[in-house]
């Protein structure tokens, strides 16, 4: 029997479009995971941890060689300093240092603002820690934030901002105007920002990722939370940090040695020892693949008559699908899953302010091979136009 707190939320749409995939063997465009490994180095350093006797339970706030591989790494990409024995803490991926981070500084009766569109976990959590969520609505195709909706979300009982860029699902990179404002809210306001930075390493074009703990003031009311999956292609390893002062990590290590205490020891140290090897010249590398396919992506849904909003970040791009369907996002989806056989994300599901902003979208992943991205805009070019 559901908690109240969760009933709410019922089942992931993640969950809900890869099983009608599976169900009508259609092309997988709606969830975010690679349908390719990271690079085979990866497993043999998994490996040579397994047969090194990495495979007992680990430091509760990340092993030692993956707690000093992060603060060397971000100190290199972003000019931040970090104390990897009280600055960092290690979990089963982001989503778990994200609800760890709520669970361990928000009270019953905290607000926090979430910026919709939405990662469909931060609602759900923000309940599960007694808080209630406020919101504020990025719009297609610009997703430009809108700096006054945002101040107008903040009241006596805002606790914290939940700040995810480079942004799922809109692609969106957050410029420095806007980050400077969110910041300055903080200030004034005395708020922490969780800021979800999983797609750090994936910008196009001119986009750059800029950290807000970066920002005047920001660094010691951030927890800056990010992840090895997304960047290496393996986001089955389930290996995710946080970094921040040490009382906002410790607030964030309270709950989580209670939640899994720790990450698993042998992928905690294989990412440790990938992180030192593959540097700049695999990041490179890595944008430019994704940019291949983000390209490929873009034209073929525009030439399959969808309105397209480039994105400058992340592996997903939001169409508008007005002039192939006119019901809403969730019938489309499940139209294309089962009579055109690709599967998309509806994403009116990541909204709770003003849904009718996602009824005429779709997300798609294009973190997938070239062939396969192929396949499934050869099928969705059999589209309709409607008259």
């Amino acid at each position: 029997m559901t908690s109240q707190r969760l009933q709410d939320f019922g089942t992931s749409i993640f969950a809900e479009m890869s099983s009608l995939a599976i169900e009508h063997g259609a092309i997988n465009l709606s969830q975010g995971f690679p349908d390719f490994d990271g690079p085979p180095a990866l497993i043999e350093l998994a490996l040579e941890a397994m047969n090194g006797g990495q495979n007992q339970y680990a430091r509760s706030m990340g092993h030692p060689e993956l707690v000093q591989a992060l603060a060397r790494q971000t100190r290199e990409h972003h000019g931040l300093d970090y104390d990897p024995w009280s600055e960092i803490g290690v979990f089963c991926g982001a989503t778990e240092a994200i609800a760890a981070s709520l669970l361990g500084i928000l009270d019953p009766g905290d607000e926090v603002v979430l910026i919709e569109p939405f990662y469909d976990s931060y609602p759900a959590l923000v309940s599960l820690a007694g808080a209630t969520a406020r919101f504020v609505t990025l719009r297609f195709p610009d997703f430009a934030l809108d700096v006054q909706a945002l101040a107008d979300c903040i009241g006596p009982r805002t606790r914290a901002i939940v700040l995810n860029t480079p942004h799922n699902p809109s692609g969106k990179v957050f410029d420095a105007q806007e980050l400077e404002a969110i910041a300055g809210l903080c200030r004034r306001h005395d708020l922490i920002v969780i800021a979800d930075e999983v797609y750090e390493h994936l910008c196009f074009g001119r986009a750059r990722h800029r950290s807000i703990a970066t920002l005047p003031g920001m660094r010691d009311r951030t927890l800056r939370i990010s992840s090895f999956g997304k960047t290496f292609s393996m986001t089955g390893w389930k290996v995710g940090w946080a970094q921040g002062p040490a009382a906002l990590i410790a607030a964030a290590q309270s709950a989580h040695q209670f939640l899994t205490f720790c990450a698993a020891s042998p992928l905690q140290v294989a990412a440790a020892r990938a992180i030192d090897r593959f540097g700049g010249d695999y990041l490179a590398q890595l944008q430019q693949d994704y940019d291949r396919r983000r390209s490929l992506l873009i034209e073929g849904l525009e030439a399959a008559g969808f309105g397209v909003a480039a994105p400058d970040g992340t592996y997903f791009v939001l169409a508008e699908f007005s002039a192939l369907w006119e019901g809403d996002d969730r019938s489309f989806a499940e139209h294309l899953v089962r009579e055109i056989g690709v599967a998309a994300i509806p994403p009116s599901s990541f909204y709770r302010a003003e849904p009718e902003e996602g009824r005429r979208l779709l997300r798609f992943a294009f973190c997938k091979r070239l062939e396969t991205l192929e396949a499934a805009l050869s099928r969705l070019a059999r589209l309709p136009k409607r008259l």
